[in-house]
């Protein structure tokens, strides 16, 4: 059986105090009263034969409800995440209203075995952090993608892919 894929975009822009990178935090009633370690890189899975990177930037756009940014795509590469799924991720300098993200929405039965069926959103808030912040807001399986970013802004917090 072939693993899973998801491909994603890791949204990143200057700050006052450095580079800041956009996450998402999983919406549904098993993340709500989760935080560190909850939150995520805009992604989603997509199927064999499907462009990684094109499913990259739907998945934002579905998760968070508008385009991202138009800016140089730079791959950070894949990663296995500690579930198995492969995850791979793109770099893109811009900026995105994180407060006015409004994510798609997915049907679960809730409570279990209830049999009542309720609509959440796939995402329930997105949010600019510092590198700092985000290994500690990120699942552990995707904290590496954050050093790969760094990497390839030539090690420096201050500077955006592309300006190096």
């Amino acid at each position: 059986m072939a693993p899973v894929r998801s491909a994603g975009l890791l949204v990143h822009r200057a700050g006052s105090g450095g580079v800041e990178i956009l996450l998402v935090h999983p919406g549904g009633p098993f993340w709500a009263g989760k935080d560190e370690h909850a939150w995520s890189i805009p992604k989603g899975e997509y199927e064999a034969g499907d462009d990684p990177r094109d499913a990259a930037f739907r998945e934002f756009e579905e998760e968070l409800g508008g385009p991202p940014p138009s800016g140089t795509a730079v791959d950070l590469g894949e990663l296995k995440q500690p579930g198995g799924k492969l995850v791979r991720i793109w770099a893109v300098a811009g900026d995105f209203d994180a407060a006015a993200a409004r994510s798609n929405t997915f049907d679960m039965e809730w409570p279990p075995r209830s049999g009542v069926v309720r609509r959440f959103p796939e995402v329930d808030r997105a949010e600019w952090f510092d590198l700092d912040k985000a290994r500690r807001k990120l699942h552990k399986g995707q904290v590496p993608f954050v050093d790969r970013l760094l990497a390839a802004l030539g090690g420096q917090n201050h500077v955006e892919l592309g300006e190096a």
